[in-house]
Formats: structure tokens, C-alpha cells, sequence
């Protein structure tokens, strides 16, 4: 018997509400699973954040307890953050430290010339090597080295200064000391030689931008008979060039405007020209100079400043093929 209209209806509406209630259970059970995806998203963030907060600590500690003065200053050099070494360096309080100038621990003397480098970080992006003297809080003044490595946002702004401080004076004291009492000091280094005269007229070109370091290295050299020219910078170092060939060139690597670097660079384009070969050592204070950089980038050998005369004397004498 053929069903009415109503009936028809009601059947039509019954299979919509049929059809309505399997939907509704195919996105309960979708809601259900995507609930099981966020529980676990939500416990691997959570790992995540813990082990976060376990690195983050560790590294908080790292820098709290490291044993040099670490800071973070703004390019202005206003100190952000501080660990215990510096507020120990400055003779303060760690809660002293955050806000002020760093200027505020370079005697008066300085400080123009403190705060004209640090507007010239603007310009450059290489880890800087100073020294410079700095006071603590009542304290007597000290040699300070300073590495500060400027920090840059995506779009290229200087944004804040990353910066190690180490008190070096006495290591100033026992190894840049007079020209008298150093050369006294200097006289066993004979035995490093296998014949005391065997570097005599031996002609050395030495590039150093710090002062003290030309005065000692000249004075080590000397004592064997090696002749020293020390110059501040590449520019007058390939001045010297021009008018003579030495035996051996040794260069500090970060210096300012040029580097160790660029003057490597230049010299080989100078033996080129001339037709000469002159052997060069790369001379470094910075503890993590990468010694296999400058021996790719043309110099024979590597020596840090820390080293002993007697090691920089028998590298001079083996660059120049001598004993």
C-alpha cells in the first residue's frame, strides 16, 4: 500500500535525523582523536619545556660561575647582565652592577677613548679584541683585556655587546716588563739556540697594534741578534716592505682597520711580484684564535703570546732555516 505524504515525510526526515546522528558520531569520534593528538603535543611540550628549563639553568650557572668577568651591555654599554666574576672584578654588589656604564669602571683619563670604540662596533661585526685600564669600586686601577663581541638583530642593528673582561696585569708585569730588566731575565734563552750566534743579522718584520707587545717581542728577538723592525699596523708594515725584504714577518691577527689577514694576503700578493718567499708566523693573544684558519690563510706557523720566549725565538730560527 503506497505510503501518504505524511508518511513520506516523516521517513525523509527520519533517514536526515539517521543521517545527522552518524555525522555527529564521525566528528565526536574526529574530536576524540584530535584530543588524543593534543594530549600528546601537550606532553612533549612539556618535556620540552623542562628540558628548557634544565638547559637554561645549566647555562645560568655556567655563566653566574664561569671564572672571568662576563657581561651584557646595550650598545651604549650600559650593563644588562652581569655574572658573580665581574661584580668580584669591580670590587660590587652583583645588583650594583645592571644599569650602569661600564664607562663608570674606566678611569677618566680613558673614557673618551673607551666610548669611541664602542661607537665603532657600529661598524664592524667581528669578535674585538682591547686593552685598555679599568678601576674597581675603591680599588687600585689594573691592565684589563677586554674581547667584545658585538650583537645584531635580524635587520642588522647593533643591539647589545657581549663582553669578557680578564685583569692581566700580572701577567703584563712578569712579561712586559723594562728593556733593562727583561733583557737580564733573557740571557739563558742562548741555550735555546744549538750556536748562540746563529740568528745574528736575521732580519724580522713584527706588526702589532699594542705597544707594549712590540717593545717585548723586539727585545727577546734582540737579545739573540736578530735585527727587529715593529710596526702598528699592515699599512706601515707594507711600507717597509717597499724599501727592504726581511727574513721573517710575525703578525698579531686582530688588530684594528687591517688584520693578521689581510696583510698575509698582501704579502703574498707582493712575493708574486718580486719573485720572493718570506716565511710568517700569526701571533695571537686570543685564547681561541683557530690556529688551523691562520695556517690555511698562508702564515707557516702560530704561536700565542703566551708562550715562552724560548718557544718564539726556535720558531723565528725554524721559519728562517736556521739552528
Amino acid at each position: 500500500m503506497p505510503l501518504s505524504t505524511q508518511e513520506e515525510e516523516v521517513a525523509e526526515a527520519l533517514e536526515k535525523i539517521t543521517a545527522s546522528l552518524e555525522n555527529l558520531q564521525l566528528s565526536q569520534e574526529e574530536m576524540q582523536a584530535n584530543l588524543e593528538v593534543i594530549e600528546v603535543i601537550e606532553e612533549e611540550l612539556q618535556q620540552q619545556s623542562e628540558h628548557l628549563a634544565v638547559e637554561s639553568q645549566f647555562y645560568y650557572e655556567l655563566f653566574q660561575f664561569a671564572p672571568d668577568a662576563y657581561l651584557l651591555t646595550n650598545p651604549q654599554g650600559v650593563i644588562l647582565k652581569a655574572n658573580r666574576a665581574a661584580a668580584t672584578l669591580f670590587n660590587v654588589l652583583h645588583s650594583f652592577l645592571i644599569g650602569k656604564p661600564l664607562a663608570l669602571f674606566v678611569p677618566e683619563t680613558e673614557r673618551s677613548v673607551f666610548r669611541s670604540k664602542l661607537n665603532q662596533l657600529s661598524l664592524v661585526d667581528s669578535v674585538q679584541e682591547w686593552e685598555t685600564v679599568m678601576c674597581p669600586r675603591g680599588g687600585q686601577p689594573f691592565d684589563a683585556s677586554l674581547m667584545v663581541a658585538p650583537i645584531r638583530n635580524t635587520s642588522g642593528p647593533l643591539v647589545s655587546l657581549q663582553l669578557s673582561i680578564r685583569d692581566v696585569t700580572k701577567y703584563k708585569q712578569v712579561n712586559l716588563q723594562p728593556q733593562s730588566v727583561t733583557a737580564r731575565q733573557l740571557l739563558p734563552l742562548a741555550a735555546a739556540i744549538e750556536t748562540p750566534h746563529s740568528l745574528d743579522g736575521l732580519r724580522v718584520l713584527f706588526v702589532d697594534d699594542e705597544a707594549d707587545a712590540r717593545e717585548f717581542i723586539t727585545v727577546v728577538l734582540e737579545q739573540h741578534g736578530i735585527s727587529v723592525t715593529a710596526v702598528a699596523s699592515v699599512a706601515e708594515a707594507l711600507s717597509v716592505l717597499e724599501r727592504s725584504r726581511p727574513d721573517v714577518i710575525i703578525s698579531d691577527i686582530r688588530m684594528p682597520d687591517e688584520d693578521g689577514y689581510a696583510l698575509i694576503q698582501k704579502v703574498r700578493a707582493i712575493e708574486a711580484e718580486k719573485g720572493w718567499h718570506i716565511p710568517t708566523a700569526a701571533l695571537t693573544a686570543y685564547l681561541a684564535e683557530d690556529r688551523a684558519k691562520a695556517l690555511k690563510a698562508g702564515f707557516q706557523s702560530h704561536l700565542h703570546k703566551l708562550a715562552e720566549p724560548t718557544e718564539l725565538v726556535a720558531m723565528v730560527a725554524q721559519l728562517a732555516g736556521r739552528r
